[in-house]
């Protein structure tokens, strides 16, 4: 699963990569700096899995990861191709989920693409883009659908209504994800076609220091947009954040968070804001050879759960000895656990829960 950053050039898109990933994306005060999408596997931070390795005394730690690619800027055009946009359009669809970075500073040593801050102008334009280019999907997709509703095949004529409403929202200026369609609907005919716009977005909101704990104007009117979408923002001091992972023992770092008013970088803030995005959640393992960490989709079932380890735990699932984090800290081990009957022993129905400590029983 990967979130993509994506933004018009020059708003810190891979500073912000760089932080994320502690990779060494190329970084310049110039556009188009990002030709190929570069991608990074960043730890997911999680205080229960430091919790879980001071109980367990594991041999080693693993925690959960999410892929992050950043992606070169978008500008005015790339719809029809302007700046490479049509090779960036093409790596953004094979994201799952967009992080909109928008530029709410102002500095006048580093230019902007279009010649002032205006982030809500800026989204605009990104989101415009976005909307040609999936106009551009469904106007293909009807040709295909309407030459089957002709013959007067019953699901192709429903399909056909489907992508009339997209085409329309489209042609408004509204993101598929913010067209009203029968969710029943919307899993046959929408989710299948992949169109960019339907992707749920975060909105990062590129701030200079002084506005890192608190944001500023420019921020206060990206949260109204963003309202109105029901997406989230996040507020970031990206060039601050590249001060801070450069920065060599954590004492150094948390001194730094301190003067700036905040309680961890918000880098760490972002990766789980990232994976929540993506509709994903954790669950441990956790005996003296290894804790981990393991990502599954919200409402993954036991079995699906083990699958992740291994195909053969789900084919031959028999049960899961699940214990909820809350009570693995409470009581300190598993053994203390079983003793006070908080150990739970589920089928295949059971339903996952964010935290849980899990042991599968197979047989393959």
């Amino acid at each position: 699963m990967k979130a993509g950053i994506v933004g018009l050039p020059n708003v810190g898109k891979s500073t912000l990569f760089n932080c994320l990933s502690q990779a060494k994306a190329q970084s310049a005060n110039f556009p188009f700096c990002t030709i190929e999408p570069n991608v990074g596997v960043v730890n997911v931070p999680d205080p229960r899995l430091i919790k879980l390795e001071e109980l367990v005394q594991p041999q080693r730690v693993i925690p959960a990861t999410v892929e992050i690619v950043d992606i070169a800027g978008l500008v005015k055009g790339a719809s029809k191709g302007e700046g490479l946009g049509n090779q960036f359009l093409a790596n953004i669809r094979e994201t799952d989920a967009i992080l909109h970075v928008l530029r709410c500073f102002d500095n006048d040593n580093i230019v902007h693409v279009e010649g002032r801050v205006n982030p809500e102008s800026d989204k605009e334009i990104i989101d415009m883009e976005l909307q040609l280019k999936d106009l551009e999907t469904v106007e293909k997709r009807l040709e295909k659908v309407h030459r089957a509703a002709r013959t007067g095949n019953k699901e192709a004529q429903k399909e056909q209504d489907v992508l009339n409403q997209v085409k329309h929202g489209l042609s408004s200026g509204i993101s598929v994800r913010g067209i009203e369609i029968d969710e029943d609907l919307r899993k046959e005919f929408i989710t299948p076609v992949q169109f960019i716009t339907d992707k749920p977005v975060l909105y990062v909101c590129n701030v200079d220091e002084e506005s890192a704990a608190t944001g500023n104007a420019y921020v206060e009117r990206v949260r109204t947009l963003a309202q109105a979408e029901g997406a989230e923002v996040l507020v970031l001091a990206v060039a601050t954040e590249a001060d801070i992972t450069e920065l060599e023992t954590f004492e150094e770092r948390q001194m730094f968070l301190d003067d700036l008013g905040l309680d961890e970088p918000g880098a760490s803030k972002l990766i789980r804001s990232a994976y929540a995005l993506l509709n994903l959640q954790t669950y441990f393992t956790a005996g003296e050879k290894e804790v981990r960490a393991w990502t599954i989709p919200v409402g993954a079932t036991a079995p699906q759960a083990a699958g992740v380890i291994h195909s053969d735990f789900e084919k031959g699932f028999i049960r899961a000895e699940v214990i909820s984090f809350d009570h693995y800290a409470q009581y300190g081990s598993e053994a203390k656990v079983r003793e006070a009957g908080k150990l739970g022993v589920e089928g295949k129905e059971y339903i996952v829960k964010d935290g849980d400590v899990m042991h599968f029983r197979f047989n393959v």
